[in-house]
């Protein structure tokens, strides 16, 4: 039986036809979820602006810090429920989804952990005439209203990484989950509200449509905004944002892997296919463009090939399913003529190429794609893995770096000169030495680069980009 999620703007009416869930694997009708137009969107933030304006009731540290133990306690009660939720609606396998569910517990708690750590800095004084019988120092103070579009990938983390930083800094925050995944946003933020968050301070809205999300998105009330999602939308919003506004971009990559002539193949290839073909490759900084050297290449290839081969592919809720559905049947036939595209452009089909059904595509590995191919110079965001030889590892870089996108990229080497000289010469964000590019702990910097995105994610960096310092200058005789 589907559930019913209503409205969580207070004050706002639903409008229009509910948002109906489907799960991705067998397209069960899982719940109904109201929608808001702009009337409701508008309501939505002229709460959240009433919050930011009213300074005297800011929620206090202390307040903010025991609103997200409890909520990080009542996640843990509730972590197989919401793991189920998201397994369903998102079609990530449970035995992911479950690490899914750690990490986002883990990041409520180091948002308290940036509270506890988070200070201003002195700026010297006294240092010439002009700033004599001074001191000044700055606080952090929260930005303002906070509207946070999310993604359907990682339904509860990716809402943990944009509305707890939030919280955590004291702004009032609207969060708009994926069409595809908004289950687990209502959810979880009914655990915070549950947790002692007032329900104003974090309201969740469907939209009727575009309009009102980009409307939302670029009104002037909104402090920060943050998005997670296609390159081509990020930027469009983005470029509509009001004056003033600040944002984070997380889009997508195209990760390019370096397999030197000395690679532990051993090592490698278990990761790279984790790293490629994990979540049906609908994964930002998934494996995708993996060059070796040509004395391994084909070895690479068949391995990463005999490797895909031995995953399950199917059912997300099942214990033993490694690659679960894509999520929406369209992408799934865009990514199958993308291969179909490569392979008669000339590249060679060592594994997958055909579909298992309308929702679930085979790991696929391709050898050779021509460099103009889909496959090798736009996001595939599905499992496919290509690979590529080389000669020399410059000219790999070169082919590596060639594209407009930018995050993380990995190299697979045990010469240290090797490692530092990719390290240095790759375009990215980051460079992760003999592991995948998909490897990320929530507290480091998530940056991606040209189209990959704008600013810089992981929950610290996020706590910070929500807040402002401010500065107080005291003048006084006896300074």
């Amino acid at each position: 039986m589907s559930k019913h999620y209503g409205l969580m703007v207070p004050g706002a009416d639903t409008v229009g036809s509910p948002l109906r869930v489907f799960a991705p694997y067998d397209g069960e009708l899982l719940a109904e979820v109201d929608t808001v137009d702009w009337q409701g969107a508008d309501t939505a933030l002229n709460t959240a602006q009433q919050l930011f304006e009213d300074r005297a009731n800011w929620l206090t540290a202390e307040q903010r810090i025991q609103i997200l133990q409890t909520a990080a306690d009542l996640m843990g009660r509730e972590a197989t429920r919401l793991t189920d939720i998201a397994t369903r609606e998102g079609g990530k396998p449970l035995i992911d989804s479950r690490v899914e569910m750690a990490r986002a517990i883990d990041g409520i708690n180091l948002c308290i952990q940036c509270i506890r750590t988070a200070h201003g800095t002195e700026v010297p004084m006294g240092l010439n005439a002009a700033s004599m019988n001074r001191l000044a120092f700055t606080q952090r103070e929260p930005i303002g209203v906070v509207v946070a579009f999310s993604a359907f990938n990682h339904p509860i983390n990716l809402i943990v990484h944009q509305i707890a930083p939030a919280i955590a800094a004291g702004c009032p925050v609207i969060v708009k989950p994926a069409n595809d995944t908004p289950m687990s946003c209502y959810e979880l933020i009914q655990l915070f509200h549950e947790a002692g968050l007032p329900a104003q301070w974090c309201q969740v809205l469907s939209t009727t449509g575009h309009d009102v999300s980009e409307a939302l998105a670029s009104d002037p009330r909104v402090g920060f905004f943050s998005f997670i999602g296609s390159a081509e939308v990020g930027w469009m919003l983005r470029s509509k944002l009001a004056p003033g506004t600040r944002c984070a971009l997380e889009h997508g990559g195209i990760a390019p892997v370096l397999l030197a002539e000395d690679a532990d193949l051993d090592t490698a290839i278990p990761l790279l296919a984790k790293g490629g073909f994990y979540h049906a490759g609908q994964v930002c900084i998934s494996v995708q463009r993996v060059f070796a050297h040509r004395s391994i290449a084909d070895k690479v290839a068949t391995s990463l090939a005999s490797a895909g081969a031995d995953m399950s592919v199917g059912d997300p809720s099942l214990e033993s399913t490694d690659i679960g559905p894509m999520i929406r049947h369209r992408e799934l036939e865009r990514v199958h003529q993308s291969v179909m595209d490569a392979i008669d452009n000339g590249a060679k089909l060592l594994s997958g190429g055909e579909k298992i059904s309308a929702s679930c595509y085979p790991p696929t590995v391709l050898l050779e794609p021509p460099a103009d191919a889909d496959v090798s110079c736009t996001e595939v965001f599905g499992p496919v893995i290509c690979v590529y030889s080389f000669d020399d590892i410059d000219d790999a870089i070169c082919r590596a770096n060639a594209l407009d996108f930018a995050f993380q990229a990995a190299v697979f080497t045990h010469n240290i000169d090797t490692a530092l000289h990719a390290y240095r010469q790759l375009a990215a964000s980051t460079v992760v030495v003999n592991d995948h590019t998909a490897f990320r702990v929530d507290w480091m910097p998530f940056a991606g680069l040209r189209h990959s995105g704008h600013g810089t994610g992981g929950i610290p960096h996020t706590f910070a980009d929500m807040q402002i310092e401010k500065m107080l200058v005291i003048k006084s005789p006896s300074l």
